[in-house]
């Protein structure tokens, strides 16, 4: 299974040229008139990455309410990996080619993809996480997203529109802060020559809870349209899409508390 996990970037941009033949669709869809099979594979891609980011959200969230380290979590880690991957690659391949401007979705599927891959590294290695080309990869990868999102977000500020493709500079804002926050962890392995326990734990926390939260973001906040009214009168969007950074807040803190007062608290 792993293996085909480690394959699915490379499935990905086999797409590509899929997704070239739909570049003047609003959305992930065929223009009229086009070929059966471009129809068909436009479904297929939008179908999977509308399932991907709905499992990956449910399996996400069992995985950060169920303890760690527990069969129950490693297998839906598992689950959220494989979904999320799906629909992260999807969403950055097919992005840059949609008619419409979609370069915030695809900083943010980069940034998600990113945060999602070294995460799960983090829980790859069960006891130390140790510097090496996945280190140096990921710092210039972290660095170029920063220097990705200052771009657009200067671009946005010197537009008539004041936005890019619709989205203020301010939009790109966290992914810059983010990008940082990855490449400060990314240097600080790097100049540690190693990290373990606590330090492990929470690289691998912040960053999966992270990639859930541009999940969630997007749903909840970035698809007003699939919910009905009830539901927006209510606070529940501002909630359920900022749920994992609660969680990765209160995990973080966990994680730090010493095993022995945890156990007693239990008790």
């Amino acid at each position: 299974m792993l293996k085909w996990i480690a394959r699915l970037p490379v499935i990905a941009l086999l797409a590509l040229p899929l997704a070239a033949g739909l570049a003047h669709a609003d959305n992930l869809e065929a223009p009229p008139g086009a070929p059966l099979w471009m129809h068909l594979g436009a479904a297929a891609l939008l179908w999977a990455h509308i399932g991907g980011g709905a499992l990956g959200l449910v399996s996400g969230t069992v995985a950060i309410a169920s303890p760690k380290g527990r069969p129950v979590h490693r297998a839906a880690g598992a689950v959220f990996l494989f979904s999320m991957l799906v629909t992260y690659a999807i969403g950055a391949c097919v992005a840059p080619f949609l008619e419409t401007g979609q370069r915030p979705n695809f900083v943010a599927g980069l940034m998600a993809l990113y945060l999602l891959v070294t995460g799960w590294l983090a829980a790859r290695e069960r006891v130390v996480v140790k510097a090496g080309p996945a280190q140096y990869f990921g710092l210039a990868f972290a660095l170029g997203l920063v220097a990705m999102g200052a771009t657009f977000a200067w671009m946005g500020s010197q537009s008539e529109t004041g936005t890019v493709d619709g989205s203020p500079p301010q939009a790109f804002y966290l992914f810059m802060a983010a990008g940082t926050f990855a490449a400060i962890g990314e240097l600080h392995v790097i100049l540690r020559g190693a990290i373990r326990g606590v330090a492990r734990t929470a690289r691998h926390l912040w960053r999966m809870c992270f990639s859930m939260f541009i999940a969630s973001g997007s749903l909840f906040f970035g698809q007003p349209q699939v919910f009905p009214q009830w539901f927006h009168d209510t606070t529940l969007p501002v909630w359920l899409g900022l749920a994992p950074i609660f969680a990765m807040l209160i995990w973080l803190v966990i994680v730090r508390i010493p095993r022995r007062r945890r156990v007693a608290a239990t008790a």
